[in-house]
């Protein structure tokens, strides 16, 4: 299996190298950079095996993008504390959906609504959607992108279906195929972005319940999740479009 790499950063104005990349799976740092090639110097570095390469980098990359703790302690808050983000952020909320399904969405009424006709039931007079209208309307941005299975889930074409509701509400809904995700790199992992200044990622149990969310808002940590946000953007297609291809 190959690595799941997650692009950490650059100073790099231009797209080039150098540049850092995590691996999600076993936390180990991937430097890319121009190879250090003079023979001289090469004969200086200290324990330099004979199947190492080096690369040269700037000291800011790993200053500014390079990891700043061995083992971060999660900041955790409780569901309630969650949701006073969405009545409190100021410009922006946007998430990323990467699930293959959600209990939540399983034991609401309008899930076996789906099952049984194919379409997800609109309501828009629930509080979320109360809040979610009442927030477009004051001209703040929330939008989101769902990752799809190929063949989707029944989770997956609810929310798929649901997606009208959420446009109806001011949202920016669009989806994307989990290989077009893959390929853009983006991490698998639910998450929030409010504001570009606080993440919430929001964690889950073997059988799809949500229990808690775990806050970052330290400035490198929220950059890297502000470029999956620009990344997952470019790559989807509003949720319209993308359920107009599964019907051709």
């Amino acid at each position: 299996m190959g690595r799941r790499l997650r692009f950490t950063g650059t100073e790099s104005k231009n797209g080039g190298c150098p540049a850092l990349h995590e691996d999600t799976r076993s936390g180990e740092i991937i430097v890319q950079g121009p190879p250090l090639t003079d023979l001289e110097d090469l004969a200086r570095l200290k324990h330099f095996g004979p199947g190492d390469r080096a690369v040269v980098v700037p000291r800011e990359l790993l200053v500014n993008h390079g990891p700043k703790e061995l083992d971060r302690v999660p900041d955790i808050i409780d569901l309630d504390e969650f949701g006073k983000l969405f009545h409190h952020f100021e410009h922006s909320a946007w998430h990323l959906e990467t699930r293959r399904g959600y209990a939540s969405d399983r034991e609401d009424e309008g899930y076996a609504t789906f099952l049984a006709t194919g379409e997800a039931p609109m309501d828009l007079d629930s509080d979320w959607c109360q809040n979610i209208s009442a927030q477009t309307a004051a001209g703040k941005y929330i939008g989101r992108v769902r990752v799809v299975d190929d063949p989707p889930t029944d989770g997956q074409r609810f929310l798929l279906s649901y997606a009208r509701c959420n446009a109806a509400t001011g949202e920016d809904a669009r989806n994307l195929w989990r290989e077009d995700a893959e390929a853009a790199l983006l991490p698998d992992e639910d998450f929030w972005l409010f504001d570009s200044r606080i993440v919430a990622i929001l964690r889950f149990d073997d059988e799809d319940v949500f229990h808690d969310v775990e806050v970052i808002t330290d400035p490198a940590e929220v950059l890297r999740y502000c470029q999956v946000r620009d990344a997952a953007v470019h790559a989807s297609i509003p949720y319209d479009a993308f359920a107009a291809r599964l019907t051709d």
